[in-house]
């Protein structure tokens, strides 16, 4: 038995046939765009923004104080390292060692355990300006009770900068 043919016309046009010789007008691309799409750009800077907001509060390290402000403050690079012990002071009262909180009378202590085996023996003191001056100085003669090698406190400079101090020209 013989199949039938499917109705309708074939799916391409025979040889020889009339629709071969029908001129099919090419269609012509569009021309390149010439102009650079900034939106993708502008989300991924957004996203990358966000993402820096939203990391950049974690980074800092131990509890934050409104530190004393000076006019030369020497940079201490060392108390950004991971491994920096820093002991913090808030305007409380509180002691803060690192994370932690923690009593004057027990940061001996404490800062002995962590300093024991290390070669530099350094720690770092943020007080806030408004904390009382006799906690500062207890902390200060409790870390000296530890062991502490070397004592850095922590300041931020002044809105002033040196090039405001230097005489103006002509004066």
């Amino acid at each position: 038995m013989e199949d039938p043919d499917p109705p309708g016309p074939p799916p391409w046009p025979a040889r020889g046939s009339e629709e071969e010789s029908v001129p099919v007008k090419l269609q012509k691309a569009p021309p390149p765009v010439s102009d650079i799409n900034v939106t993708p750009m502008v989300d991924v800077m957004l996203v990358l923004l966000i993402i820096f907001m939203v990391i950049t509060p974690m980074l800092t390290k131990g509890v934050s104080v409104d530190l004393v402000k000076t006019k030369n403050p020497i940079p201490m690079q060392a108390a950004d390292r991971d491994d920096a012990v820093l002991i913090a002071v808030t305007r409380e009262g509180k002691v803060w060692l690192e994370t932690t909180q923690v009593t004057p009378d027990t940061l001996p202590n404490k800062v002995k355990d962590i300093l024991t085996n290390r070669v530099d023996k350094t720690c770092f003191v943020k007080a806030d300006m408004r904390a009382q001056y006799g906690i500062v100085v207890e902390v200060v003669d409790n870390l000296r009770t530890a062991g502490v090698d070397q004592l850095g406190l922590l300041t931020e400079s002044t809105e002033k900068t040196r090039l405001e101090d230097a005489p103006k020209p002509g004066a």
